[in-house]
Formats: structure tokens, C-alpha cells, sequence
């Protein structure tokens, strides 16, 4: 079908809702008025203002989440037009209708498009994903890194946590337990610090366990999916032979 023009009355939208986590899903479709640039976050605040079904039935209101709306929080991920990706950054105009809307099946769904993320957090939480300081008091000023290092790192710290790698990658369902490629690349990220190098063989070690770096298949759909353009297949192979190294280091009791 033709995307949408500046000529066209109405945008069409089938939105996959579900009511609870243990209720099934079903499809909805709306239809509103076209505004020219919008996207499909003010779609979605369209439908909420007057949540009337293409077929002019109420309905309850449908339920999503954002917060900076440019692309920044990660939090208005969903799938749309089968691609999993930031609502606030799909532009109407250069999207295929019936526009078709679904929660990322990933994680598990709270209702309609919000989801629930534990599985992200538990897994930042299991490779201590931040830096380590003595009390909270004024420390001065911290060791400086190499420039050359400072760069690379500041890509890999545009990481927003919008689990849109997650749900690109294959390894990742309710079948595993594998951590995904935003945890291991939090690790190279951390590991990389003057101050988080500390725990470098802690954070290493925990990707030595079951669900860790062996459960990536190399599919490589996640460093092609990510939003902000994070070198994540890089840094699955630099923690792949990081963690190498850890092993010889553990059988030479070194």
C-alpha cells in the first residue's frame, strides 16, 4: 500500500491490545485525521484524546509508554510494521498503512504496549552495570582516560535501555536465560573505566555463566536494529575474548 501523503484525510492504525498480562491479545484498528510530520507517538496521543475504534465504537484508551519523545529514554519501544523500533522517531509519512502497531514480545506485556522490562534490569544488575565509588562525598577529580578510548566508550554509553536489541536477537525468548547483547556491551563499557576496572574479573565472570556471552548465536540483528547506532557486535567479541583470557587466567591460578 502507498505511505502516507500530505493529501490523505486519514491515518490508519491496527493496534495489537491486551487488557492484562493473562488476557489474550487482539487486534483493534483506528482511524484519525492526518497531521502533516507526525508521528506515531501523537498518533497514539490522538487515539487517547478520543478513544473511538475505526468503527466509531468507545473504547478504553490505549495504553503505551514515553517520556522525551526524541529518542533518547527508550522508553516508547514497540514493533511497528513488523520492525521494532522508537514510536517518537516513526514518522507517519514514511510508514505503510495500515500502520500496524504490537508490544515488543521479548518482555511480557502489562497491557496494550507497555511492557515490562525486569528481564533488562535484572540482567544490568547481574554484570554490575555502573561505577563503584567510596561514600558519596567529593572524591576530585577522577583518573582521566586516553582519548582514543574516551571516544569508543561514549558510544557504547549511548546505550538508553530501550530493549530493542533484545527483541531483535533470536537467543532472546522465554526458552533462555541470556542476558542479551545490551548487558555484555555494558560490561566492555564499565570494564573500560579507570574506576569500574575494578570489578572487571567480577563483571567477566558472570559472563562465564549460564545465560552469559555463550548464549549469542552471532546472528548479528541486534547492531543492525539498535537505535542509537552502538557498536554491539564488537563488543560481543572483545568480551568473548576477554573472557578467554579470564579462563586461562582461572585454570593457571593466575
Amino acid at each position: 500500500m502507498a505511505q502516507t501523503t500530505a493529501s490523505s484525510k486519514n491515518v490508519k492504525f491496527r493496534i495489537t491490545r491486551q487488557d492484562s498480562p493473562e488476557s489474550k491479545s487482539y487486534s483493534e484498528d483506528f482511524e484519525i485525521p492526518y497531521r502533516p510530520g507526525m508521528n506515531v507517538i501523537s498518533a497514539l496521543m490522538e487515539i487517547q484524546r478520543n478513544p473511538s475504534n475505526a468503527e466509531g465504537k468507545d473504547t478504553s484508551p490505549v495504553c503505551w509508554e514515553a517520556n522525551c519523545l526524541e529518542e533518547v529514554c527508550g522508553a516508547c519501544s514497540m514493533v511497528i510494521n513488523g520492525k521494532p523500533r522508537q514510536a517518537c522517531a516513526a514518522l507517519v509519512d514514511k510508514l505503510e498503512q495500515p500502520i500496524k502497531i504490537e508490544p515488543m514480545k521479548t518482555f511480557p506485556v502489562v497491557r496494550d504496549l507497555v511492557i515490562d522490562r525486569s528481564r533488562m534490569f535484572n540482567a544490568l544488575k547481574k554484570v554490575k552495570a555502573w561505577i563503584p565509588i567510596d561514600g558519596t562525598y567529593d572524591l576530585g577529580p577522577g583518573p582521566r582516560m586516553p582519548e582514543k578510548k574516551r571516544q569508543w566508550a561514549y558510544e557504547l554509553s549511548k546505550c538508553m535501555t530501550c530493549g530493542v536489541c533484545l527483541e531483535a536477537c533470536p537467543n532472546v525468548n522465554e526458552k533462555t536465560d541470556f542476558i542479551g547483547p545490551a548487558a555484555i556491551s555494558q560490561v566492555r563499557l564499565f570494564n573500560a573505566h579507570p574506576t569500574g576496572e575494578m570489578n572487571k574479573e567480577e563483571r567477566l565472570e558472570t559472563l562465564m555463566q549460564d545465560g552469559g556471552i555463550e548464549g549469542c548465536g552471532n546472528s548479528q540483528n541486534c547492531v543492525r536494529s539498535c537505535p542509537k547506532g552502538i557498536p554491539l557486535t564488537t563488543s560481543i567479541a572483545e568480551m568473548n575474548k576477554d573472557t578467554t583470557k579470564q579462563l586461562f587466567k582461572r585454570w593457571l591460578g593466575v
